[in-house]
């Protein structure tokens, strides 16, 4: 079975990459959940982020952005204490902001999910890549979504972050086109 290269470094790797990863996310509460994770990966491998996803989970309240915007310094004080996710304050600080706003978007747009999908006309891009190499780390599509949401308020997405969150939504294809994946996901 042909895969993505980047994904065959462990189990958790390969089956994160086969069902999930480049699937379109309709969901705004697993919406939220890729942009806390991919805002808490920047400066780190992703393969360190899914090794503490579990403890995202239980630590952001299964990442309910309701609660997440109500989170206290009491809260932001026991999150800096808890090892299993990434303890960096500011990171901490923009996912409460970041839920906050996105609570905002939901109130505009009807929801996140309808308004990144937005941006792509609610079809996905679908990537034609044959080498990892050949994988941009963001693109025109990806500038004007960050941009718009700074513009907003939010913090720690920039374009390259939020590449990585198309990628992983769904809104982008990249798997390569030797993938299983990338045929399973472009006929869905």
């Amino acid at each position: 079975m042909n895969r993505c290269e980047w994904c065959t470094s462990s189990e958790l790797y390969m089956k994160y990459h086969d069902t999930e990863w480049g699937a379109p996310v309709y969901d705004d509460q697993k919406q939220f959940e890729f942009l806390v994770l991919e805002s808490a990966q920047a400066g780190l491998s992703w393969i360190t982020i899914l090794n503490k996803r579990e403890n995202y989970r239980k630590a952001y309240d299964n990442f309910d952005p309701k609660k997440v915007a109500r989170y206290t310094d009491a809260k932001i004080k026991k999150l800096l204490e808890n090892p299993g996710i990434v303890r960096n304050r500011l990171k901490i600080t923009a996912s409460i902001t970041n839920a906050q706003k996105f609570l905002e978007i939901q109130k505009e747009a009807g929801s996140f999910s309808n308004y990144i999908w937005s941006f792509v006309n609610n079809k996905p891009v679908i990537g034609k890549w044959k080498t990892l190499d050949q994988i941009p780390a963001k693109t025109d599509l990806s500038d004007r979504i960050s941009l718009d949401l700074k513009k907003r308020g939010f913090k720690f997405l920039g374009s390259v972050i939020i590449y990585s969150h198309l990628q992983a939504t769904g809104i982008i294809n990249d798997h390569l086109t030797s993938c299983f994946r990338y045929k399973e996901i472009k006929n869905t």
